[in-house]
C-alpha cells in the first residue's frame, strides 16, 4: 500500500481541488505563523475546496480551547500539533473528534527521545527538521539517517516525514526510511502559499510508483 500524502500550507482553494484530484489523503493549512497562515474564514474555504479530503490545521501557540474553536468554524478534520503541546492536550483534542498528529522536529541525535512520548493519543507523528527561529515549514530536509531511526523508535505506530522533500527526492526518502505518510509544502510551490499544479501531480505519481511494498 503506497504512502499517504498530506499538502500542507494550502492558501488557493483551486490548489486544495488539484491536490485532491491528484490523490492526496490529507490537506494542511497554517496557523502556525509565517507567510502561509490563512484565517478561519479562508480555512474555510480551502476545506470545503477539499471535496471532503481531510484538511489539519497547523497550530504552534494557540490553546485548545482556540484550536477547537478554529477547527469547527473553518470546518477543519484535524490539528497539527507543533508546540509545547502535552498528551493531555492531545486527548482533549482527540476526544473532539479531531485527528490528531503530533510533531517532534529533530536536531541532535537527543531530540529523537521526545519520539516515545509524543505517540499517546496521536494518530501520527510527524517528524521534521528543526531550525533555529523557526516553527517548521522551512523547506530543509531532515537527514535520511535519522528520519530512518525515528522511524525505528516509532515502528507500530504512524509516522508522517517531512522537510524539504520534492517530487525528485521523495521516492528516495521513501525506500530508505519507509513513512506511513510524506508531508510536502515549499516542494510543490512556486513561491510561498502558490502551488505548482505540475509538481503536486509529480510528487503524487512519484509516491505511489516508489512507495516499497512490504
Amino acid at each position: 500500500m503506497p504512502a499517504k500524502v498530506k499538502i500542507c500550507g494550502l492558501m488557493r482553494t483551486d490548489d486544495a481541488i488539484k491536490a485532491a484530484e491528484a490523490g492526496a489523503s490529507y490537506l494542511g493549512v497554517v496557523f502556525a505563523g509565517g507567510p502561509r497562515t490563512v484565517t478561519q474564514h479562508h480555512a474555510r474555504e480551502i476545506a470545503a475546496a477539499g471535496g471532503g479530503v481531510p484538511v489539519l490545521g497547523v497550530f504552534a501557540e494557540q490553546s485548545v480551547d482556540a484550536i477547537l474553536q478554529t477547527t469547527d468554524l473553518a470546518g477543519l478534520r484535524g490539528a497539527q500539533l507543533h508546540g509545547p503541546y502535552t498528551q493531555s492536550d492531545a486527548e482533549r483534542l482527540r476526544a473532539a473528534g479531531l485527528l490528531v498528529w503530533r510533531v517532534v522536529r529533530i536536531a541532535a541525535p537527543s531530540d529523537l527521545d521526545a519520539l516515545a512520548p509524543a505517540v499517546p493519543e496521536s494518530h501520527a507523528v510527524l517528524v521534521e527538521p528543526k531550525i533555529a527561529g523557526a516553527p517548521g515549514g522551512t523547506g530543509v530536509p531532515l537527514e535520511l539517517a535519522v528520519a530512518r531511526e525515528a522511524r525505528g523508535r516509532l515502528a507500530g505506530h504512524p509516522m508522517a516525514l517531512a522537510g524539504g522533500l520534492t517530487p525528485d527526492t521523495v521516492a528516495e526518502a521513501l525506500a530508505y526510511v519507509r513513512p506511513d505518510i510524506v508531508d510536502v509544502s515549499s516542494g510543490v510551490e512556486r513561491g510561498p502559499g502558490v502551488k505548482d499544479h505540475n509538481k503536486i501531480l509529480r510528487f503524487v505519481e512519484a509516491v505511489f510508483a516508489h512507495s516499497p511494498s512490504t
